[in-house]
This record gives C-alpha cells, sequence and structure tokens, in this order.
C-alpha cells in the first residue's frame, strides 16, 4: 500500500489528513504543481514514477545519475532515497541546466538529499570512487556502453545499472548497448515501457 500511494502525487495531496510527513507533502505538491512544465529532455512523469517504484523496492541507498537535466528524474530518485536512508550524486554538463536543478532541489525540499556535480561525465564516471546500488543514465547515447563499462565493477551486488530511451529502435548506438548488457551474464536485464521511451534495468546476478 505505501509503494501504490507514494507514486501518486496526486491521490497524496488527497490524503494529508492520513499523516503524511511534511516532506512527502511538500514533493508531491511540487511534483503536481510542475507536472507539465518540464522540458530540456527531463524524463516523463510516469518515468519518474518508475525510478522512484525501483529505488523503494530496491531499498538502494547509493545513487548516481548521469544527466540531470533541470532535475525531474533526479528528484524522484531523491524523494525514494529519503526513504532508504540513501542520497543521489547526479552529474550535468551544462551550467544553465544545472543552476536550473539546483532551485527545482530546492523548491522541491530535496536539496539535502543530493550532491550536484557540474562537470563532463565522461570525465568524471571513470574518476569516481566507491561503489553505487542504484545507477540510472540518462545522458548522450553514443556513450550509453562506455559509462557501462567505466561503473560496471563499482555495482554493488544486487545493484542496478537503468538507462533511458532504449525503445529508440534505431538508434545504433542504444542496440549496441542492449546487445552488451543483455549479453552480459553478471546481469540480468528487462526493459520497463513506463511512457514509451523504455528504461532498460540490468541488475547484477547476487552469488
Amino acid at each position: 500500500m505505501l509503494l501504490i500511494s507514494l507514486c501518486l502525487p496526486g491521490f497524496l495531496l488527497a490524503q494529508q489528513s492520513t499523516g503524511l510527513s511534511p516532506l512527502d507533502s511538500q514533493v508531491s505538491r511540487f511534483l503536481e504543481e510542475a507536472r507539465n512544465t518540464w522540458s530540456d529532455m527531463n524524463v516523463p512523469y510516469q518515468d519518474g514514477k518508475i525510478l522512484y517504484s525501483l529505488v523503494l523496492k530496491g531499498r538502494f541507498q547509493n545513487i548516481l545519475e548521469i544527466g540531470t537535466s533541470t532535475g525531474h528524474s533526479t528528484i524522484w530518485l531523491a524523494w525514494a532515497a529519503s526513504k532508504t536512508g540513501g542520497r543521489v550524486t547526479t552529474i550535468e554538463i551544462d551550467q544553465e541546466r544545472y543552476e536550473k536543478a539546483l532551485a527545482n532541489f530546492k523548491k522541491a525540499g530535496l536539496a539535502s538529499f543530493i550532491e550536484a556535480r557540474l562537470g563532463d561525465a565522461h570525465q568524471l564516471v571513470p574518476r569516481l570512487r566507491g561503489s553505487y546500488d542504484f545507477i540510472f543514465c540518462d545522458a548522450d547515447k553514443d556513450w550509453y556502453l562506455q559509462y557501462f563499462l567505466d561503473l560496471e565493477a563499482k555495482i554493488s551486488p544486487g545493484g542496478c545499472f537503468t538507462a533511458h530511451n532504449v525503445l529508440w529502435r534505431y538508434d545504433p548506438h542504444i542496440k549496441k548497448f542492449l546487445d552488451y548488457i543483455k549479453g552480459n551474464p553478471g546481469f540480468r536485464t528487462h526493459i520497463e515501457k513506463g511512457s514509451g521511451e523504455g528504461i532498460s534495468v540490468s541488475c547484477r546476478v547476487e552469488k
């Protein structure tokens, strides 16, 4: 019941008398009010809900996002992280989008759950230290496979690497990425259709 209700901000707003936390109320209100205003290559609302649900289901804590844009997907990830005791590190290359994202994180009440980095993910990702149990990639499609290769050893047992727009059937870079990851014996992969853009979910097999 918790997972279902928290995926529906409109429903949450109608149920404030049931004891929602102030943070839940603030985030759900922000997402509902901004629902039809996102641009700049942000994920659709339905796909944000999928990311939120995946993090909650896996109880993931160490979360990495490649491609912040102005923060829609980051907010869904950070909202889930606020419930798992986690935190999101997100990377954005564009200064203007980065600054808009920072403002959105504050409005949503989730800034304390997010470490936002401004820079080129091609350079930053290989230098990342530590491990991650959930990674969301929504950046340059021709680099999807390289991002995975750079991060594969840093994905915790049971952790997942997810990528957006994988139902772009005629994109050769997406095909190359999917062919590789589906054939990787260390991971099990399925695709969440969501809005129709597609989110691949590849989770490390626990030995």
